[in-house]
């Protein structure tokens, strides 16, 4: 699964404060979400991450994605 800095994502289950959205901010082993609710930071494992997200919201927009749409050469 292709999670980026940035990405909104829908998770199973709510946080306490009744928010299911929130912000990855840090990937890796590891990912760090903060919840959209509250502002609460969370670090879980990857696999985890990967089997809790039901739906991204919102993509981030990614070095590659901006890069795509130049396929015109100035020479």
């Amino acid at each position: 699964m292709d999670i980026n800095v940035g990405d909104v994502v829908r998770l199973k289950k709510k946080h306490p404060c009744g928010s299911f959205q929130w912000e990855i901010y840090r990937t890796g082993m590891d990912i760090g979400i903060k919840c959209l609710g509250c502002g609460r930071k969370v670090m879980i494992p990857r696999i985890k991450a990967e089997r809790s997200i039901r739906e991204f919201v919102k993509r981030a927009e990614t070095e590659k994605d901006e890069n795509s749409g130049n396929n015109e050469h100035s020479n």
